[in-house]
């Protein structure tokens, strides 16, 4: 028999509001809309199928206070996550965002009309606080930290939602389970145990015997129940990902184990988010959860430590075990024993006996490098899976992303560096070259602070689609802020796959240089007051914090400058 819903009941607004769809579509067409980004996508996704219970929408005031301070709803029902849809002043006075409203939350994707939210309030939101509180610290260095910084609006909206209709997808239709689909299939096999598990990552032997042996001990089954929403940026892709669990599920005992999809937005959040994935695993009927070391964690910190204890979320969980009614499976560090040609927990390894492993990190050189990966400890089916994917270093694509002042000399490096890679061969080379690609991209964006920032943007989405293609892309606009420079860093480095390299080349030209060399008198009509907002005038230039290269056109020479950033991507492997 499946588990319960956490709170009893589960939430799923899509049948909830069937016989009112109808009527809900016809009023969305009369309603102001916002919408999405992804996360909420991701959000709304499992708000609407019950994946979220007992939430019915996204969180109120009270509600999000409670659960950063305590982790629990304003009713004190567990609940360590903070669900919320984040607004900016512009939206609440253009759409008319206040208690009572009705507005329509629309797909990113497609335009199509999800749900209805009835503002309950608009509330402001402590960004400290809540990277402290939830993420356990405000350090940019957590990919959660740098999004509520970088790509969070100052506002949140609280509200229920009445569903329209689920989110569409083309991709993996057969694998993505509703709660209640994932109930109905367990219910028809007679599974009343089910073992669910956790991942982001590929699947390999290791993970192949922890949850077989997971299973036999409890006499249970296997939900295999990776995340396919947004997960850590340079993960593996989620098409890569499908392919190879795909792959390993014929690995399987035959009736013992299941996949099935999770369309999550992480936060990477370690023992809060073990404890909203055990909740997330209890709602799609899951009676026992695997959470391993380090669950959900995201790497190192700023200081080069990790951001959680090795079993602070296994902790954690275990602390909530009697509210959540999920049995915890602690993750076994699993260990191969070629002796036995086996594998087996590191405690229950015999003294003195051999064993062997293969961290990830040589795992990803040894795709990139093309060097033999051992049958011991990944299947063939696999790593051909994860070699399509991942081609050699020397057939990746990346990005050189050149920023400083207006005359820096970037653009003159540019066209250099493009000259010097189309000799190289083995790519196309694409050239974005600063404030002259927003007459492509947007000719109505100007010099103000956000119109840059959302300029940068779009020439990131351009770069990232680019480099996933295998390409070398040269961007070389002006870019004077560190909050836009690094949402360029993210969307490449999440987006683009192996493509997902990423350089930021501060080409630190004095400023008195720039101007004094200016041949087009730009920096005197900005003086003069007849160019506003202009970088290095009236508007400051954040000097990058973590360049990959420095170089000045008034020590080096422009040959010499192509030189070293060519030598930065052989170092790279890049060439």
């Amino acid at each position: 028999m499946a588990n319960a819903p956490h709170g009893g009941i589960l939430k799923d607004l899509v049948a909830r509001d069937e016989p009112i769809s109808g009527q809900l579509k016809e009023e969305a067409g009369k309603l102001r809309d916002i919408v999405l980004t992804e996360r909420q996508l991701c959000d709304l996704e499992l708000i609407l199928n019950g994946g979220f219970s007992p939430l019915e929408g996204f969180m109120n005031e009270n509600d999000y206070n409670s659960v950063v301070d305590t982790l629990r709803l304003s009713d004190g029902t567990l609940f360590p996550m903070p669900i919320t849809l984040d607004v900016s002043s512009d939206d609440i006075s253009r759409l008319s965002i206040n208690p009572g409203a009705r507005l329509v939350l629309r797909d990113p994707r497609d335009d199509q009309a999800l749900a209805i939210i009835t503002v309950e309030d608009v509330y402001t939101y402590d960004r400290v606080r809540e990277a402290i509180q939830v993420l356990g610290a405000d350090d940019i260095a957590h990919p959660a930290v740098a999004y509520l910084r970088n790509r969070v609006k100052e506002y949140y909206v609280g509200g229920k939602v009445q569903a329209i209709q689920a989110p569409s997808h083309f991709d993996y239709v057969a694998l993505r389970y509703t709660p209640a689909e994932l109930r109905a299939h367990f219910k028809k096999l007679s599974w009343r145990r089910v073992v669910a598990f956790q991942t982001r990552n590929p699947m390999h032997r290791a993970h192949r015997e922890l949850t077989v042996r997971a299973a036999r001990l409890r006499q249970a089954n296997v939900l295999i129940h990776p995340v396919v929403g947004l997960t850590k940026p340079g993960d593996v892709d989620h098409y890569t990902r499908v392919r190879v669990y795909e792959a390993i599920m014929a690995k399987y005992p035959n009736g013992m184990g299941h996949l099935a999809l999770l369309p999550l937005a992480m936060r990477m959040a370690g023992p809060r988010e073990a404890v909203w994935h055990a909740i997330i695993r209890k709602n799609f009927g899951a009676t026992h959860f695997i959470v391993g070391r380090d669950h959900a964690g995201p790497g190192k910190n700023s200081q080069g430590k990790d951001f959680y204890g090795p079993y602070d979320a296994q902790e954690l969980v275990e602390k909530y075990k009697d509210e959540l009614q999920i049995e915890m499976v602690p993750f076994q560090q699993m260990t191969y024993l070629p002796s036995t040609d086996e594998y087996q927990p590191v405690d229950e390894v015999p003294a003195g006996a051999q064993t062997l492993d293969i961290s990830g990190t040589e795992l990803r050189k040894r795709l990139k490098t093309g060097a033999p990966i051992p049958d011991w400890f990944s299947y063939e089916a696999v790593v051909q899976r994860l070699r399509e994917s991942y081609p050699p270093r020397n057939k990746q694509g990346f990005v050189l992303f050149l920023t400083g002042f207006y005359n820096s000399g970037k653009e003159v490096i540019a066209k250099a560096l493009q000259v010097a890679l189309n000799e190289q061969g083995g790519r196309s080379v694409s050239l974005l070259l600063g404030e002259s690609i927003k007459g492509d991209l947007n000719p109505k964006l100007g010099l103000a602070s956000e119109e840059r920032h959302e300029n940068l943007q779009r020439i990131g989405f351009v770069a990232s689609e680019l480099a996933r293609a295998g390409a070398a892309v040269i961007a070389a606009p002006i870019a004077p802020e560190e909050r836009s420079r690094g949402l360029v860093k993210d969307t490449v480095v999440s987006n683009s796959g192996a493509g997902g390299n990423f350089f930021l080349v501060h080409v630190a030209t004095p400023l008195e240089h720039c101007e004094s060399t200016d041949r087009r008198g730009v920096y005197a009509q900005a003086r003069s007051g007849a160019i506003k907002g202009f970088v290095g005038v009236d508007t400051e230039y954040e000097t990058p914090k973590k360049a990959d290269l420095v170089v000045d056109a008034t020590i080096q020479s422009i040959p010499a400058i192509v030189h070293s950033i060519i030598l930065l991507l052989e170092t790279s492997s890049l060439l």
